[in-house]
């Protein structure tokens, strides 16, 4: 069981290790090693198979890591989001070009929300670019509160029950805020999330963001956020300016999906 359970572990610390890089697109070990944790010679090794594998390689200039193509085929047959993502991608730019910052489409994968599709290349006001496949912890992100408040209660049960199985910082964090539905209630009763001084991120407590709900008719298909500096604006004053512009194009998202639908 001993061994089994070191296996398991092997993998889990390779696909982290495989995640930094492939967010990164370029990236140096020890940036690695500080990103998941691992020791550095543990990430030496881990980066030595995947490169033995043909899924990374290094840069002959910088001698730092580089995802292959070879990764993309780890994404065949994932498609589910790419209807919302293609029906979406033309109204979260209208609003970046409106707001100014960067707007994002994030589904649930797990206990994280994943994002989908995102505008930072399209503004100036970020610290960094959120390419597709980042991830949060789901209870420390804006859209990951949304999601879970407006999704459906059997999915909602799953989900805490996977937390209630995991340690760490921020799965106790999950379940402290889930012990009863004042959170969620509210979220549901306002129509948004906030979360202020994100934790999780390239550049932790720099922003802050906002999250609403997307649904496909009865569905709930994902979550708009919209992320901003935070020494700008509270997420009180950031809600009052910018909720109502971002419910109205979760509206329109979901009228371009029932449109297709149709």
């Amino acid at each position: 069981m001993a061994a089994e359970n070191e296996s398991i572990r092997s993998i889990k610390r390779g696909l982290e290790v495989l995640q930094v890089i492939n967010r990164a697109g370029l990236t140096r070990l020890q940036d690695i090693s500080n990103a998941t944790g691992l020791p550095y010679p543990t990430v030496c090794r881990i980066v030595d198979t995947f490169k033995d594998a043909g899924m990374i390689e290094r840069d002959s200039s910088s001698r730092n890591y580089r995802p292959t193509a070879l990764v993309r085929t780890l994404s065949v047959g994932f498609q589910e989001d790419e209807f919302l993502v293609t029906k979406a991608r033309k109204i979260i730019e209208e609003l970046c070009s409106d707001v100014g910052w960067p707007i994002t489409i994030a589904t649930r994968v797990g206990n994280h929300m994943m994002i989908r599709d995102s505008t930072h290349k399209l503004t100036t006001l970020t610290f960094h670019n959120y390419a597709p496949g980042y991830t949060l912890p789901l209870l420390e992100c804006s859209v990951g509160k949304a999601y879970l408040a407006f999704c459906p209660e059997i999915e909602r049960k799953n989900v805490v029950s996977s937390l209630d199985m995991q340690e760490g910082e921020v799965n106790q964090m999950a379940q402290v805020l889930l012990s009863d539905d004042d959170l969620l209630d509210s979220i549901r009763k306002d129509g948004f999330a906030t979360h202020a001084y994100n934790k999780f991120t390239s550049d932790p407590g720099r922003t802050s963001s906002l999250g609403v709900p997307i649904f496909d008719g009865e569905l709930l298909a994902g979550a708009l956020g919209l992320v901003f500096f935070s020494s700008t604006m509270s997420v009180e004053e950031a809600a009052e300016k910018y909720v109502a512009k971002m419910q109205a194009t979760s509206a329109r998202i979901s009228e371009a999906i029932a449109q297709e639908d149709g």
